[in-house]
């Protein structure tokens, strides 16, 4: 069974000491030491004996432990093969669990068996953005992500169009999912303590991964974010044939001004000028 609340940090600690283990800065490795955050996690995600969970980054085994007593089935990812021991003691009481060493960003996520219905994670800062925005098309299955990421990354993420923190990660992430900040999460409890303070968000599908003609015009639009967004993708490489011109009539179209910026634009407004620039290329009828 896993260490009770008023043990788990003493759990964290002991795992560093006996198996001689240092947080890999250049991993982004940071240590939570806080049981009281176990459940919120568990909680925020809802997980349950129904549930296939992906935990990424799995560390000491302290979360991975309190998911496997809650889900079905437990899928954990680390990268740091100096953790195998300390993993590979925590989960030992549990059938239900497998472990993956590897990179996660270079993991076939689709591959996974069961395939995972949530992913729940304390992820490195340098990833977390990409690898949210990457398991939403890699896991179609996946309902819900809970991760704990920099504030800074998970404010983007739920930011709403017109604000200043509105951007690339915001626009997909909210083309097939609903955003919100669960809680903010002190530095103070990681070990070692971070220079930011950190947030859960969470993430619950809607609908399927945008197609990538919708990514890429997302990139595109917010690449010169000060610029119109008409401009913007004139100025992509290889821009589209009169696609200045015909970004500005889609807008119109939309009910939005010709000069609107990108980060005007919702998730939705993104797939509907898609639509319209596709059905305005030369040579296409309507």
């Amino acid at each position: 069974m896993s260490d009770s609340p008023e043990s788990a940090v003493g759990a964290s600690l002991r795992r560093m000491r006996e198996n001689g283990v240092t947080p890999n800065r250049e991993l982004g490795q940071n240590f939570l030491i806080d049981a009281n955050l176990l459940d919120v996690v568990a909680n925020a995600a809802d997980v349950c004996s129904s549930d296939t969970v992906l935990e990424v980054g799995g560390g000491l085994g302290i979360l991975s432990e309190h998911l496997a007593e809650r889900s079905g089935y437990l899928h954990v990812v680390e990268v740091d093969r100096r953790l195998e021991a300390p993993l590979v003691e925590a989960v030992a009481p549990f059938d239900n669990v497998s472990l993956h060493f590897g990179d996660v960003l270079e993991l076939d996520l689709s591959e996974l068996d069961p395939p995972p219905n949530k992913l729940v994670a304390n992820l490195p800062y340098g990833i977390a953005a990409p690898l949210l925005l990457s398991s939403i098309e890699q896991l179609p299955e996946c309902q819900v992500w809970v991760s704990m990421v920099q504030r800074e990354v998970g404010e983007r993420l739920a930011a709403a169009p017109g604000s200043r923190t509105y951007g690339v990660p915001s626009a997909i992430a909210q083309s097939s999912c609903d955003v919100e900040i669960v809680r903010r999460v002190s530095r103070n409890v990681f070990r070692p303590v971070p220079h930011v303070d950190s947030v859960i968000v969470r993430l619950k599908r809607n609908g399927p991964a945008p197609p990538r003609e919708v990514r890429d015009l997302i990139h595109a639009a917010f690449a010169h974010r000060r610029k119109a967004l008409a401009r913007s993708l004139a100025l992509a490489p290889n821009p589209a044939e009169g696609v200045r011109d015909r970004a500005r009539a889609a807008l119109a179209t939309m009910g939005l001004p010709e000069d609107s910026r990108a980060e005007r634009l919702s998730a939705a407004d993104f797939a509907r000028l898609t639509e319209l620039l596709a059905a305005s290329k030369p040579g296409v009828s309507g």
